[in-house]
Parts: structure tokens; sequence; C-alpha cells
């Protein structure tokens, strides 16, 4: 396993990150602590949650997967591990998560993170995401940004002096963002460096051979501003590894299981895409999956990639997809169905 600084942090991580957003769902604790004991064998130091999770949300469930993690992590060194979570912004509804997630400020976080803490057993974490954004931004699926759709919001102003607080207190290491902007990450970083207030370390974005729309502008920001990716998605829900292909629905999987989930990639050109990403793969004797985790691997911006499996055969082999180095005709040829079907899952 390959290691390297998170961004301008102190944080050495694993270039794979274990993610986890389908424990207390379609994992169980006892399935979650093999994971975790299982990727611990293999170098994983990087873990990645959120207090919404699991996925799909919901109120019964709500906490869950950071609860799972704490049960572990009690019984670790805490110094060995890096824990990522993050906390919910408005914009969503989860009226169960604290009632309502309101605009990001002192108060906001102070409830998020304590929840967060206790349920991971710990007192502090390493990296502290604001989920998505609090202001608003489509997301998600959706591209079209409609001024009408603005909401009220904490500045960031507010919200990095608030974080600053937490940091200070030793209960966040390092902040973070997700499911942000270029727009979003330069204000951030303008306003940090302004006011002394807390640089962001990373950004954690969708990112994969059906969504490279990382690369249209956040690619830039990361070479000038030193903010690299955290991949999520990197299969696509699952769709990289082929195995919704000619209309299968495999037993237990997460769109079979819900599948309204994945608006993003209910898209008519995901399938396609999908079909010859796949036949690149035997092409080039490697599993879809691989190719696929390989690719996002390979990207210079790409700090870490968050793989998340339900079976720990699912696991083992995306970890051995760090193993694989893609040949130079297989990332043309990636580049040529690009061209053909760019970012069907944006």
């Amino acid at each position: 396993m390959k290691y390297g600084k998170l961004g301008s942090s102190d944080l050495n991580v694993s270039e794979i990150c274990l993610g986890t957003m389908t424990w207390g769902e379609q994992n169980s604790e006892k399935e979650a602590h093999q994971q975790l004991d299982y990727a611990a064998s293999r170098g994983i130091n990087f873990i990645d949650v959120a207090e919404m999770y699991p996925v799909p949300p919901k109120a019964q469930t709500q906490g869950r997967t950071e609860t799972y993690l704490g049960t572990w992590l009690k019984k670790q060194r805490r110094d060995k591990w890096i824990v990522a979570t993050k906390i919910t912004a408005q914009g969503r509804g989860f009226d169960w998560v604290r009632g309502g997630p309101g605009p990001i400020g002192r108060k906001t976080i102070q409830e998020a993170l304590d929840g967060s803490l206790k349920r991971l057993q710990t007192d502090y974490v390493d990296l502290y995401q604001i989920h998505w954004p609090d202001r608003y931004l489509p997301l998600f699926g959706n591209t079209f940004y409609d001024p009408k759709q603005e909401r009220a919001t904490a500045s960031i102003e507010e919200q990095l002096e608030a974080f600053a607080g937490f940091v200070k207190a030793g209960k966040i290491r390092h902040v973070g963002l997700s499911n942000e902007s270029p727009w979003g990450v330069l204000e951030f970083m303008r306003v940090a460096r302004e006011k002394g207030l807390p640089m962001m370390a990373s950004i954690q974005n969708a990112y994969s051979l059906l969504n490279r729309s990382f690369e249209m502008g956040l690619s830039e920001v990361t070479r000038r501003e030193g903010i690299p990716l955290l991949a999520y998605s990197p299969l696509g829900f699952g769709h990289l590894s082929a195995k919704y292909l000619n209309g299968a629905q495999p037993a237990g999987a997460r769109l079979t299981r819900f599948p309204l989930f994945g608006q993003r990639y209910d898209k008519p050109n995901v399938l396609p895409a999908v079909a010859a990403y796949a036949d690149l793969a035997m092409k080039a004797n490697l599993s879809p999956a691989s190719l696929a985790l390989a690719f996002v691997r390979s990207r210079w911006f790409c700090a870490s990639t968050i793989i998340g499996a339900t079976t720990l055969d699912q696991l083992r082999e995306d970890i051995d997809a760090e193993g694989v180095t893609l040949q130079e005709y297989v990332l043309a040829e990636i580049d040529a169905i690009h061209q053909r079907y760019p970012n069907p899952a944006i």
C-alpha cells in the first residue's frame, strides 16, 4: 500500500480509503468489523464515514455507520487510524438529523460533531468534511444552476470561524469539503488565507469513468491551490463492475434493493458506456472493476480512492486493483470511449 500527505495537512493517508455507507443497512456490525479487519491487513489506514450514513438515509438507521466504526475503533490504537466524517448540511431534508440541519455555524457544528464523536468513541476527528455546500448548488445528478433556489446560509467566513474554534480545541485536526464547485473551493481558500482560518485539506467529489467532471475546472484548482481529490463512487454505484448489464439485478445489490436511489446513473448513455468499458477490460485481461479503479487511482489529482463493498470478495478485488497499472493503449481507448459517451452520469 502506498501513502501520501493529504494536501497541505499532516495526514499521511493510504491511497485507498475504506468507504462505509452500506454499514447499518446492507451490512451488519459484524460484517463492518470484518471489512475493517481485512482493510487493516492490507495496509489501509483511512476510513470515511458520515453522520447521516447509512444510505439510503432514514431516521431508523441514521448514525449506525459511525456507531459500527466506533465499536471497532475503541479496540484499536487510535493514532494509527485516520478517520474522516462529514457534517450534514442544509437543502436535502433529513429532518431526523439533529431535528433538521440548520446553517453551518458554531451551534450546528457543536451538535453534529459531539454526536459523531460519541458514536465514534473518540475525542477527535482527523478530517471533518462539509458533506455538501451549505449554500444552494445543483448536486447528485442535477446540473442546471437556478438562482431562484438560493437559500439563507452562513457565510463562508462564518463557517470557517466556527470550524477554527473546534480545531483549536483539538476536536478536529483538519477540515475538508465535499460535493463542491470550483468557485466554492476557491472562496474557502481565499477567506482562509485572508483571515488566518483553517485551510481546506481536501475535496471529496464523485469521480469515475462515468463522471470525469472534476477534470473541468477542479483539477486546475488542485494544481494551483494544492487541494487534492478524495474520489467517491469510483465504480459508479457498482455499474462499472458490469453487474447491471443486460438488465441484470443481482440479489442484494444496492440498485436492486433501492432502484430509485441512483438517479445520477439512470441516464441513457450510462449502460452503453459501461458495456464499452467492460469490453475494453476484457481485451486488457482485467475485470471491469479493476479497470475502473486503476483509472481513478492513476489520476495525478487524486490523493485517495474511496472504495465501498458489501462482501469481502468485493473488497478484496477492489484493493487488489491497487497493483494494476494501465498501459498506454488502454488509457488511449478509455479516452476514446469517453469521447463517445462524455460524462454520462455527471
